[in-house]
């Protein structure tokens, strides 16, 4: 993956996490549905013999590991991070040392988190890959996170622990100083894996397709599978996602019902965004994995790489998200009424004294580790762990004021007059297309312009919260030189919306002109993502920053 497409995605990401703090909160109408599902949440397996794991972590054991990897195995990690070498493990604790042999270790990390060998890097270790029936403290896999972005290193054990009592199922999580070869790395946040114990203590049956989410993707794409008795063809992620995309609502809800959890899935959505994970997945299509629990088959969600936690104390939890699960789900007047009961029910678990509290319980057998490392480290960490705490403290009552506002609600039109929308954000597929705000003549303008490699897709986009009924988007658009990319979802230059198809084009050479788009919301309120957009070899657009949108049909 190219550095490009990395922070083009957390661009666009971070462009959506801003836009989803705008829309006003007040309570939206919502008409009946005829669907509706068991409330009651079903019955966990019962739980496992205990095992060296749940010794290790309820005891919160912080071990000394020591990496010992040979210069050949170095050499591999350093051309292809993604590829397991070998290494040995040693493990110091109060009790004595331990030696893993033969254990596969590769570097792991995203745009923000990854970081060379020769850095400071994050790792995942595979204990029974090369020997088999070898484990850590009964884990199979674990990974140890360097921490760059959550510098209390609290986030990921604090959030997992609030998800597990929260019953979403989450990796348990500890800490250990670490050392590769002879160099000292410092302390590290130690995570379980998504291993078959993990899927077995949460689902009683580890044989269910397991999905990783990649990055910044949703279920359209053939996610990696990682595990799993189920069929290699991704045929349950493409039904899941068909019942996610069927225009008729009544069609929808029980084909999405039929592959989903959608209760546990309510539960998952509220965890996200009450612990402000705005890079998850229901903000923003990242950090999650997928299991199809057996013997039904429907899709459970788990949460992932929540270092980034409590970061906004106002983060909004009543928006209409993008993905197309979350958006599926919020759309459904009877789902979205049962996710506002589930944040209300999960409210205790953020009173602030009570995640103190917590917090200090870790705190007091991680600081000694802290202060051995040095008086620096110490007063860093001491000040990051005061900042936490005071965002804590902020979350609660903003939560409960939220859902004291209501629901946003749809844009209010007069008559046949249109609505001006501004402010729109780029998006881009292709990683050399030139997408900018430049001034013609003193005007601001949108630019979209074919890159080198002569593949082209981009936009302009603009999100906005509509009410059931037909609309019409216009707006003015010039071309120079555009030769088309054939695309079933549209070629050369035009306007669509998010999901939505267009027959509409503009190639060539072409002077300013009005450009426009019908489509129609068959709910009775849907979150849109109109798009201006260029999908060509060759050229260039330029598109108005504002766009009058008009409801042209009120059923």
């Amino acid at each position: 993956m190219s550095v490009s497409w990395i922070s083009r995605s957390l661009r666009i990401g971070l462009c959506l996490c801003g836009l989803l703090g705008l829309s006003a909160c007040r309570p939206a109408v919502t008409g009946p549905t005829t669907v509706t599902f068991d409330t009651e949440a079903p019955e966990p397996p019962p739980p496992p013999p205990r095992d060296a794991s749940d010794d290790f972590f309820d005891n919160g054991v912080i071990p000394k590991l020591k990496i010992e990897l040979k210069e050949s195995q170095a050499k591999k990690l350093r051309e292809d991070a993604r590829r397991y070498a070998k290494c040995k493990l040693i493990e110091t604790t109060a009790d004595g040392e331990t030696t893993y042999t033969d254990v596969a270790i590769k570097l792991k990390g995203a745009a923000g988190s990854f970081r060379e060998l020769d850095d400071r890097p994050a790792f995942t270790l595979n204990m029974d890959k090369h020997e088999k029936g070898q484990t850590f403290h009964a884990m199979e896999k674990f990974h140890l996170n360097n921490s760059v972005q959550d510098e209390s290193y609290l986030c990921e054990w604090l959030c997992s622990d609030i998800a597990r009592d929260a019953k979403v199922p989450a990796t348990r999580v500890t800490h250990t100083r670490v050392w590769l070869n002879d160099r000292d790395l410092g302390l590290y946040v130690l995570k379980e894996g998504f291993d078959r114990p993990f899927l077995k203590r949460h689902f009683g049956d580890a044989t269910g397709n397991f999905y990783d989410g990649g990055f910044v993707q949703d279920i359209d794409v053939d996610l990696e599978k990682d595990s799993g008795k189920g069929p290699d063809d991704h045929s349950d992620l493409r039904a899941l996602q068909a019942a996610c995309q069927e225009p008729d609502p009544e069609k929808r809800w029980p084909e999405i019902d039929e592959r989903l959890d959608v209760d546990a899935f309510v539960s998952f959505m509220a965890l996200e965004l009450m612990t402000c994970h705005w890079d998850g997945y229901t903000p923003n299509k990242n950090n999650y994995r997928i299991y199809f629990e057996p013997p039904h088959g429907k899709a459970r969600f788990l949460p992932h790489g929540m270092d980034q936690m409590f970061g906004d104390p106002g983060f909004p939890i009543l928006e209409y998200f993008e993905p197309m699960v979350a958006s599926a789900v919020m759309h459904n007047p009877e789902w979205r009424k049962r996710y506002r009961e589930r944040v209300a029910e999960l409210l205790p678990l953020f009173e602030p004294k009570r995640l103190h509290d917590k917090l200090d319980t870790v705190l007091a057998r991680l600081q000694p580790v802290i202060a051995a490392m040095g008086e620096e480290p110490a007063n860093a960490h001491a000040d990051r762990v005061r900042e936490l705490k005071e965002r804590i403290a902020a979350r609660e009552p903003n939560l409960r004021e939220q859902l004291q506002n209501g629901d946003p609600t749809p844009l209010e039109f007069e008559g046949d007059k249109p609505i001006e929308l501004a402010d729109w954000f780029p998006a881009q597929e292709t990683d050399d297309t030139k997408i900018e705000e430049v001034e013609i003549d003193g005007q601001k303008r949108y630019s979209i312009q074919v890159g080198d490699s002569g593949q082209c897709i981009a936009s302009w986009r603009r999100k906005v919260l509509l009410a059931k009924g037909r609309y019409r988007i216009e707006t003015g658009m010039r071309t120079e030189a555009v030769e088309p990319r054939e695309d079933e979802q549209g070629t050369g230059a035009g306007l669509r919306i998010s999901g939505g198809k267009r027959d509409d084009k503009l190639t060539g050479d072409t002077d300013w002109q009005t450009v426009s788009h019908e489509f129609e919301v068959l709910e009775d309120v849907r979150d849109v993502i109109l798009v201006a957009e260029l999908r060509a070899t060759r050229g260039r657009m330029w598109i108005e920053p504002v766009a009058r949108l008009f409801r042209i049909e009120v059923p």
